[in-house]
């Protein structure tokens, strides 16, 4: 160890070739500001992670040559979980893993699991804090189920529990409710950077598609939410909600993504473009109620933060949050993170790094009082 600076493990995946998996760039980044900040940060992996051993393998990293080496250190007693996907977590070894951490009163692992879509919604809904921002949802069990749905919403977003970043939704919606008319539907689901859209005359044909898109993977229905628009292109924020230096959720920044112009969703990596949250809340709602709107986002985000973790029963640090205004300005809740992808902002990248570190400090605070036999 370095002196008296706290040590902070960044658990991740092992890998025979480079030693460890994951984003090395975002571990850098975040490795240079908590040395700024008076912070060693580590990588460790599920393979050597073992927080009764005296010593344990730990990726460091040389700001000066630019280059990793392996020490052999004491377990860090706070671990920034970062295991790279749902597959990783799933594994038997990791999942026994992190509950063994999660028993041991003087280890910190904070955001243990990545949510899933169903309980998410369901959490929120159990609050009456929170139940307003959730749009009406319910599991995807069979074509009756989704006809059901579609008699009360013009208009449903089918989503995968497991998915991230937009991939794997459809939208379906009923076209020309004429009155004593059979109602025709229309499909319209997510590829690359592109929506694409079939219609058919019968709900049979339009089920028989959405079968075969989703096969044996676990769907939810949701009411689609009329968005505000920018240019006739629907846009929504991206919240990043993070604990400060005294372990109290806050907002970190907040981002917009304005959808591509053939797509159904504002991700990115799906065609959508980022863009200022005031310049496009000003645009429509005009620039008086930009500072009244931005202040209903921040207290949302963090009565859904607040929930989440409450509902979840266990530590949570940090996560993004997906949220929705519409043409009335109500807001909605669509998604949330526990592994916040990397902001391209890059104020709020830099806030979020040293939010982390700050989260850190405070983290290996509550270590050593309990270690020193005060009450955390």
């Amino acid at each position: 160890m370095s002196g008296s600076r706290p040590t902070v493990g960044i658990l991740t995946m092992h890998d025979e070739v480079c030693g460890f998996r994951g984003n090395r760039n975002n571990f850098v980044d975040l490795i240079r500001t908590g040395n700024r900040m008076g912070v060693r940060i580590v990588v460790v992996t599920e393979r050597d992670y073992r927080p009764f051993a005296a010593n344990i393998t730990c990726h460091v990293y040389d700001e000066a040559t630019g280059t990793w080496k392996t020490e052999q250190l004491p377990p860090p007693a706070v671990v920034y979980n970062r295991i790279p996907s749902r597959k990783d977590e799933a594994q038997p070894e990791v999942s026994k893993l992190i509950r063994e951490v999660l028993r041991d009163k003087r280890v910190h692992l904070f955001n243990p699991f990545f949510f899933n879509k169903w309980t998410l919604y369901e959490w929120l809904g159990r609050s009456k804090t929170t139940r307003r921002y959730v749009p009406a949802t319910c599991r995807l069990d069979g074509p009756r189920r989704l006809k059901s749905f579609l008699c009360r919403h013009a208009s449903v977003y089918l989503k995968p529990v497991q998915g991230k970043a937009g991939k794997g939704i459809m939208k379906v919606f009923r076209i020309g409710d004429r009155a004593g008319a059979s109602p025709k539907y229309g499909l319209i689901f997510q590829e690359e950077k592109r929506g694409s859209r079939c219609e058919a005359t019968d709900f049979e044909t339009v089920w028989e598609r959405i079968r075969q898109i989703v096969g044996e993977e676990e769907y939810v229905l949701q009411q689609a939410v009329g968005l505000a628009r920018r240019r006739d292109r629907p846009f929504d924020l991206r919240v990043l909600v993070q604990k400060n230096g005294r372990g109290v959720w806050s907002v970190t920044g907040i981002g917009a993504r304005v959808a591509g112009k053939t797509s159904i969703t504002t991700h990115v990596p799906r065609g959508g473009t980022i863009e200022k949250p005031e310049k496009l809340l000003a645009g429509v709602f005009g620039a008086a109620n930009v500072r009244s709107l931005v202040g209903r986002v921040r207290k949302a985000s963090l009565e859904i933060a607040a929930a989440i973790e409450k509902q979840s029963g266990y530590r949570l640090g940090e996560m993004s949050l997906d949220l929705g205004i519409d043409a009335g300005g109500r807001i909605w809740f669509f998604e949330a993170n526990a592994k916040p992808m990397k902001f391209d902002e890059p104020h709020i990248r830099r806030k979020s790094l040293e939010h982390l570190v700050e989260y850190f400090l405070y983290l290996s605070k509550q270590t050593k009082m309990k270690k020193g036999g005060r009450p955390p």
